[in-house]
């Protein structure tokens, strides 16, 4: 027990680091636009299975601004705050996952991971293929990425976009 909530609060800081250091990029941030097909998660697993990628997702309900504002006064009524701490807000009323199969072309976008140098810098909307999504998803090291929200588009069952959703 000692040693998983130490190591949650070492993933915690780091975490905390490395987005402090990247609200110092700039104030370039874009929510990401939702459409009929766009739904926001947890990705809990990514796997290659016969030639294709799948991956496991928590869906959750993400609010910014004022909607984060009224959910946490809604979910957090006793917290002495008036509103979202950090100007944004999860639900997770419903802790399933699915399993979906990603497209061979689906677009993957990143706003923060691990260049390979040790360090993860911001740079918004980085489009990465989808095998390099999946080599560095397992990688905890430096910054873990299971622990960011992501919105993906799901057509037919199937994933055609991964936008990694920054957390300030």
């Amino acid at each position: 027990m000692k040693k998983t909530m130490f190591s949650m609060m070492a993933a915690a800081a780091i975490v905390f680091y490395f987005i402090s250091t990247a609200n110092a990029v700039g104030g370039d941030y874009q929510p990401v636009k939702k459409t009929a097909d766009t739904q926001t998660d947890y990705i809990n697993g990514l796997t290659h299975k016969d030639g294709k990628w799948y991956i496991t997702a928590d869906k959750i309900d993400w609010y910014e601004g004022a909607q984060a504002d009224e959910q946490f006064l809604k979910h957090e009524p006793d917290s002495g705050l008036d509103g979202a701490p950090d100007g944004y807000y999860i639900v997770n009323d419903d802790p399933s996952v699915q399993t979906y199969e990603v497209a061979p072309y689906a677009e993957v976008l990143m706003q923060i991971y691990d260049k390979g140098n040790d360090a993860a810098d911001t740079e918004w909307n980085e489009p990465i293929s989808l095998e390099k999504f999946a080599q560095l998803y397992p990688q905890t090291d430096v910054l873990d990425l299971s622990y960011f929200p992501y919105h993906i588009t799901v057509k037919d069952g199937i994933v055609t976009k991964i936008v990694q959703q920054f957390v300030p």
